[in-house]
C-alpha cells in the first residue's frame, strides 16, 4: 500500500513558490487555513476540484491531481475499492449499522478511535482516516447531495468516550437536520431484529440500479447481483420498521448527548 504523499507534495511546492504559507495557499483557493493544514497533516486528501486548483495556483500542471488521486486509491484494501465509486455517483444512499455509528456520519475523533481499534498500523490508520473524511465530503459536499437514510442502533451510541460521544451525538443531530438526511434509530427495547445479523449499505445510482455493501469480521464484498440485492433491500426495510421516526430518533440523540 503507498503511502499518502499529498502532504509531502504540498509543502514543496510551497517551499518552490516563494515559502507560501498555509494562509496565502488557502487564500489564493477561497478555503479556510485548516483546511490546508490537514492536507499537508494527511487527515484528509484534496477532492478533485480542489486538487485542480491547487494545480492551477502552482502551476503544478496534473501534479496534486495525480497524487491526490494515488492516495485516495491506495488508502482503503483492494476488497472496498469499488464502493466509494457507488458513493460517488448513487442518487440514493441506506445504511445500517449495529455497532458504531455510520462511516459517513462520524467524526473525525470517532472515527479516528474506530479505527485505532482495528489495530492498523498508526500510519495506516491516519490513511484510513484521511479516506473516510474525503468520502464524507465526496457525498456530503455535492452542489445535490443524495438523499440518503441511515439507520442505527441505539446500543451504538451508548458506546464510547462520554466526550467524544457527545460530540458525536451533536453532529448526529446536526446532521439529521440537514435537507436530504434521514436518521433512525432502532431502540434497544425493539428486542430480537433481523438487523442484528449484520451491518451493510445500499446505493442506488442514476440509472435506477442498486448495489449492496457488506462487511464481516475478515472484509468485505460489493453485491450487484439483483437477487442478493433484493435480499439487502428486504432486510433494510424490516429493520426500518422497527426503528423510531426521523423526529423522535433525533430527540432521542439530543436526550443521550445531554445526559453526558
Amino acid at each position: 500500500m503507498s503511502s499518502n504523499g499529498v502532504p509531502r507534495t504540498l509543502k514543496f511546492l510551497r517551499t518552490l513558490n516563494g515559502g507560501m504559507t498555509q494562509e496565502q495557499l488557502a487564500q489564493r483557493l477561497s478555503v479556510s487555513t485548516s483546511l490546508i493544514a490537514k492536507f499537508e497533516t494527511a487527515r484528509q486528501i484534496p477532492l478533485p476540484d480542489t486538487a485542480e486548483q491547487i494545480d492551477d495556483v502552482f502551476g503544478s500542471g496534473t501534479l496534486v491531481q495525480e497524487t491526490a488521486a494515488d492516495a485516495r486509491n491506495a488508502v482503503p484494501p483492494d476488497w472496498f475499492q469499488p464502493w466509494p465509486e457507488y458513493e460517488a455517483e448513487a442518487e440514493m444512499l441506506r445504511g445500517y449499522e449495529s455497532t458504531y455509528v455510520p462511516g459517513l456520519l462520524q467524526t473525525e475523533a470517532y472515527a479516528r478511535a474506530v479505527l485505532a481499534v482495528g489495530l492498523l498500523p498508526p500510519e495506516v490508520a491516519e490513511q484510513r482516516l484521511a479516506h473516510r473524511l474525503a468520502r464524507q465530503a465526496t457525498v456530503f459536499d455535492r452542489r445535490t447531495p443524495p438523499v440518503t437514510s441511515f439507520i442505527v442502533d441505539e446500543a451504538a451510541l451508548r458506546r464510547g468516550d462520554p466526550v467524544m460521544m457527545k460530540e458525536q451525538l451533536l453532529h448526529l443531530v446536526d446532521m439529521s437536520r440537514r435537507d436530504r438526511v434521514l436518521l433512525h434509530v432502532v431502540p434497544v427495547d425493539a428486542g430480537l431484529y433481523i438487523g442484528q445479523l449484520g451491518n451493510f449499505a445500499l446505493a442506488t445510482l442514476p440509472d435506477g440500479a442498486t448495489v449492496a455493501y457488506a462487511e464481516n469480521p475478515v472484509d468485505g464484498r460489493t453485491y450487484e447481483e439483483p437477487a442478493k440485492v433484493a435480499a439487502f433491500v428486504n432486510a433494510w426495510e424490516a429493520i426500518r420498521s422497527v426503528a423510531l421516526p426521523q423526529d423522535m430518533s433525533r430527540d432521542l440523540i439530543a436526550r443521550m448527548a445531554e445526559e453526558l
